[in-house]
């Protein structure tokens, strides 16, 4: 049997943990003098405390963790409870990736002088174009890859061929920002024409006047270059007149990483009555 003190010096645990897991029914003394109330433990204990810091570094509370230790001997709960934690690591580790690619962006628009890049905003009028359109209800708005993927797959035996320039761009027609559940179509300009399939439409858009900022870099920068578009609409007597789109100049397809996105906002707007 070991001593508390050597039992922590063999499993590299605190007394102080050791304490707090017995006090949990997670590693409980093999003995407790009744006299001294000194805690002994087993030298095979040493195999379960190294099970417990093998399943804290991957990030399981000490509640999971009495309950795996109660199923190590089924491989297949052992596989499930892992794979469940794996998932879950992998969603976080997923999160903190786009915050630090939020973090990047912001540090790149910011000036030597410490304010953030300015966006330059055009009034302009889209002509009228012969575009394939598809639209649809997407989980959400990272999930647009989804519509050009069936896009591609019902005009490619088309032999569709697109204009210069082509005017990529995807509309998103619900009234307001949508956390899941989008209505986005997506369009891109094509030469001749030709029948509609399953899912693509093929037809004439009117041209349309619009307000547009152009940014290069990830998606994080929507709300600022948003911000600057809505500003110069309200400062030059305009006001928004229809349903939101972008233009992808060099689209995720095209990019071999966010910072070489090339995105048009488009607002359309009429001058103010």
């Amino acid at each position: 049997m070991l001593k508390i003190g050597d039992f922590s010096k063999l499993s590299r645990i605190s007394i102080r943990m050791l304490r707090h897991y017995d006090e949990y029914g997670l590693l409980i003394p093999a003995s407790i003098d009744s006299a001294t109330g000194y805690r002994y433990y087993g030298e095979s204990q040493l195999i379960e405390a190294e099970h417990i810091q093998a399943l804290k570094c991957m990030g399981f509370g000490l509640a999971l963790i009495r309950e795996i230790l109660e199923k190590y001997e089924e491989p297949e709960e052992m596989e499930r409870f892992l794979l469940i934690k794996k998932k879950e690591l992998e969603a976080e580790a997923l999160e903190t990736q786009n915050r630090i690619l939020l973090l990047e962006n912001t540090l790149r628009c910011l000036r030597k002088d410490g304010k953030l890049m300015n966006y330059d905003v055009v009034l302009k009028t889209l002509p009228e174009r012969y575009v394939a359109s598809l639209r649809r209800v997407i989980p959400a708005y990272d999930q647009e890859g989804l519509l050009w993927q069936q896009l591609n797959e019902e005009i490619v035996p088309l032999h569709v061929k697109p204009v210069t320039p082509c005017y990529g761009l995807a509309i998103f027609h619900d009234e307001g920002f949508k956390e899941n559940d989008v209505d986005v179509e997506i369009q891109i300009s094509v030469a001749g024409t030709y029948q509609d399939t399953a899912n693509v439409r093929f037809k004439k858009v009117a041209p349309i006047q619009i307000a547009s900022a152009t940014y290069q870099g990830s998606y994080e920068q929507i709300t600022k270059v948003n911000s600057a578009v809505a500003a110069w609409i309200n400062d030059n007597g305009y006001e928004f007149d229809g349903t939101s789109f972008c233009i992808y100049h060099v689209s995720p397809a095209q990019a071999a990483s966010p910072e070489e996105l090339v995105t048009e906002v488009c607002y359309p707007v009429k001058k103010r009555g």
